[in-house]
Order: C-alpha cells, then structure tokens, then sequence
C-alpha cells in the first residue's frame, strides 16, 4: 500500500528539496530592487525592463499544474534532476546576458524549470514522510517557502549595491550544483510510482499556457496600462476567460488523459485549501509588497534598510515554525489555522495605522506578529488541504496547490497596487481643494515658512514659491500615506474574510485516502 511508504532518509530528503525550493522562491522577489541597475546597465526603458520579473512569473505560472504529468513522463527523480539543472543553466546564462532580450528569454528559461520545482519538492516530501508526520514536514518545508520572498529584497539590495545586479543570478549556481548533487544521491521514487507515458494533450498544454499566460500578463501589466482602458489588457482579458473556460471544460469532458486532472477538487477539503489559500495570499503578499513602497518611498529608507524591516518577520517565521509542526502533528490544525489568520490578520490591521511619523520600531512590531502568524497560518493549511489526497496524486495536487499560492499573490499585488494609486488620486483631489490662499491658516503656514526660509539667505520670491512648492509636497505625501492606510485596510478584510472557510475543512486525522479515489 503506498500509504505505508516512508523515506528511510526522509530529513536528507527534506533538506535536499527545500534547498532548490528556497532558491526558486527567492527568485520572485530578489530581482524586484534590481531593476533600476539592470535597466541602466542594458541600456533600457523602465516598462521594457518588467518584463524581466513578468516574464519568470508568466512561465512559472504556466508550468506548475503541468509537473505531475512531466513526472509520470519522467521520473519524479529525473524530472526534478532535469529542473535543477535547466534552473542553474537559466541563471548562470542570466548572469552573463549582454542584452535585455537575452536576459527575458533566460528568464523564461529560469520561470519554466523553476515551476517544475516547486510542487514536485512538496510532493516527493509529502510521499517522504508518513501522513501522521506531514505538519513537521511542512515546518521544514515552509522556512523556504516563506522566508524566501522577505529575504529575497534584503538579499537582492545588498548585493546589487556591494557587487553588480549579475551576482543575484550567479549565486544561483553554487547552490543549483549542490541541489543536483543532492537529488542524485537521496531522492527515490517510490515503489507505487511508475513512469506512464501518457498521451501528449497538445491542446490542453495550448489552453493553459495561453489562458494561465494571458492571466498572469493581465495581473503584471494591468495597472501599468491602465487596466481596461488599453486594448492589449482588454485582449489578454479575453484570452484568459476562454482559455481558462475551455480549459476546464476540455481537462474534464474532453479528454480522457488530461494534462492536468482537476477532479482532484471534488474533495470538500482540498478545494477549500485552495480557496483558503488564494484569499489570505492575496492579503499576506500584498502587505509584503505595500510595507517596503511605504518605508522607501514616505519614510526615505534604502531598499536594503527596508529589508531589514521585513527581516525579523521571516526570523519569527522561521523560529515558530517548529512549534506549529509539532501542533499541527497533535491534531490542533483547524484551531491553529484559525489562530493564525486572526494573527495574520491583526499585523495588517495595525499596518493600516502607520503614519508620517512612524519609528522603526512602530513598523517592526506588526512584521513579527506577521511572522509568527504565517507560522500558524501555512503548516496546518498544507496538512488540512492534503490530508486526504492518495499519494499517487499528490505530485497532481501540489502543482494546483502551488499555482493558487501564485496567482492569490499576483491578484493581491495588482488589486492592492491599483488601489494604492486611485485612493492617492481621491485623498490628493480632497486635499488640494482645501489649500488655497484665502484660508488664513494656510496663508499664515505659508508666510510663518517664507520668512523662515528668506532670514536663511532664500530671495523673497523665490521663498514664497518654495514654501508653496513644500506645502503642496507635504499634501501629496499626506494623500499617498492616506491611501496605504486605506489599502492596508482592505488587505485586512480581505484576510479575515477567509475565517469561515476553517469549518469546511475535513480534520486531518479523520482517516487515510484510498488509492484511486481520483
């Protein structure tokens, strides 16, 4: 029975695939400081170099559903050995690329292997430890997969200010080298797991990569070109819809070796795992973004000082982590669950209080309940989520699960980014309006300011218009500070929301999946 499969090495085996997970992770979030090296030192324009994240997110996006059919081709093991060497190629080849083109392409190289990565390193840990065991190995597991994108700013500043942006890719290769070694001598496949060669569903494959692309470049791009006002967001828009309708409609009815098989959502817990999961992605990852735009662009930190802010957070992630494992392991899931979305939501909430005059201790505090939250929040979710899924589909379930984790996230940045930009324009409008020189406390503001400015040697007319210039500065970044408030705020409704979704979820002790159930 496969359930009775365990890994005789199954914390080398953990080790083993958290190591090339950590790195993929970090690669969606450590370019991001990068760009504005990476744009002058090729010579490009500030929207032509996006597409240097958009392109890895675009192909990762594509590839996750699709790794458990790679694998049925492959080898579980040989498919993963494939990624981690096509992942170190892509991002030495990044390292040295001499133009953008060159870059975007190796990035969709790094995007592809990367995709593959991922759910195939949950997988074969959830295959490598008995089910009563999977909270622990989620605990390890998710030192990476959480830790990872708040590092990966921190990391990516400091060495694009100490080296050259190339180094955030070559660092890559040591590890990348390590990893493949790794996988060569530790990971097996298990008995049940038997290499299929499975019909190539060219039309399935077509339809996810256009609709899953199309969705992705849509959430990337959107709020760049301003959303459905621009024909190319209306027509990725289109393509995502009948992509993804025909997707569905095809992988269920149409085909009977589907690339994907999404009758794995018929279990009550997984689907609402994945719900779960989409929601409180959109809010958790939103605040990850909007919290280092805040410091760096009111409060005039560095990206590698606003990197030290999102840092204890991933400290108190990763210290928790262990304790939630070994909780989760007892049967308290739901009930930590539960905990750490009132947690996670509550570091948000105080989010939304910052101000003009926060200290860096006053914007530290709501990062370590954020991380002590995403402890409770991630480890009871996976188990819940898989508790039921035969392990003969969980490379299948993974896959799905990590593509949800995905586009919550990018749902959350584009949502929250556009939100951000339309309340900064609504708290401008209402502000302006209220500075004008027949109110007598502006126009004292502005006399009390010139003369200042005329008695440290400015000209008089040029101090009158200096201190207009400075009081409307000040409304704009009093408009702009206004408006992190209100998105913050409706990053924490939108993580609360998920709280009734708890009591949907089947106890992860309740009983062991039959093969074949799917």
């Amino acid at each position: 029975m496969s359930e009775e499969y365990t890994a005789p090495n199954k914390w080398l085996v953990a080790f083993t695939v958290m190591t090339p997970t950590f790195m993929v992770v970090l690669d969606t979030s450590v370019a991001n400081v990068s760009l504005t090296h990476i744009q002058g030192s090729l010579s490009a324009g500030l929207e032509e170099v996006t597409w240097v994240l958009t392109s890895y997110l675009t192909a990762n996006a594509i590839v996750l559903p699709m790794t458990a059919w790679f694998a049925s081709v492959f080898g579980r093991k040989r498919f993963l050995m494939i990624c981690v060497a096509g992942f170190t190629i892509s991002s030495f080849l990044c390292g040295v690329a001499p133009s953008l083109v060159f870059l975007i392409v190796c990035r969709v190289m790094q995007g592809v292997f990367g995709g593959g990565m991922q759910p195939m390193s949950q997988a074969i840990l959830l295959e490598s430890f008995p089910r009563k065991q999977h909270g622990t190995a989620m605990a390890f597991y998710g030192m990476g997969i959480i830790t990872a994108p708040i590092f990966g700013p921190l990391i990516g500043g400091y060495i694009t200010d100490h080296a050259s942006w190339r180094w955030i890719f070559y660092i890559n290769v040591p590890v990348g080298v390590l990893s493949a070694l790794l996988v060569l001598m530790v990971v097996v496949d298990p008995p049940y797991i038997k290499r299929e060669y499975a019909k190539f569903d060219l039309f399935g494959i077509v339809l996810l990569a256009v609709g899953i692309g199309s969705l992705q470049m849509v959430l990337d791009k959107g709020n760049q070109q301003d959303w459905f006002n621009s024909r190319f967001i209306m027509a990725l828009s289109v393509m995502a819809v009948v992509g993804l309708i025909t997707l569905v409609w095809w992988e269920l009815f149409g085909t009977r070796e589907p690339i994907v098989n999404l009758r794995v959502f018929k279990e009550r817990s997984f689907a609402s795992g994945n719900l779960f999961l989409f929601l409180t992605f959109f809010g958790f990852f939103s605040s990850v973004v909007l919290l280092p735009l805040y410091l760096q662009k009111l409060m005039g930190y560095s990206a590698f000082q606003a990197g030290l802010v999102l840092g204890p957070g991933g400290a108190a992630t990763v210290v928790m982590l262990p304790i939630a494992g070994i909780m989760t392991q007892k049967g308290h899931a739901r009930t930590i669950l539960l905990f750490g979305i009132i947690f996670a939501a509550s570091s948000i909430y105080l989010m939304s209080g910052f101000n003009l005059q926060a200290d860096f201790r006053a914007v530290i505090k709501p990062r370590i309940l954020q991380g002590f939250a995403m402890s409770f929040f991630f480890i009871p979710l996976t188990t819940l989520t898989m508790a039921q899924i035969p392990k003969e589909q969980m490379g299948n379930a993974t896959g799905l699960y990590n593509l949800m984790r995905n586009v919550g996230s990018s749902f959350g940045v584009a949502v929250s980014s556009t939100l951000l930009a339309r309340r900064t324009q609504f708290h401008q409008f209402r502000l302006i309006e209220q500075v004008n020189s027949f109110d007598p406390n502006v126009r004292n503001a502005l006399e009390t300011f010139s003369k200042y400015l005329f008695l440290h040697g400015t000209p008089f007319s040029l101090a009158q218009k200096t201190a207009l210039a400075g009081f409307y500065g000040q409304a704009l970044k009093q408009s702009m500070m206004l408006a992190f408030n209100d998105t913050f705020f409706v990053m924490f409704i939108a993580t609360l929301s998920v709280t009734p979704l708890i009591f949907l979820f089947r106890k992860a002790e309740a009983g062991s999946p039959e093969k074949g159930a799917y």
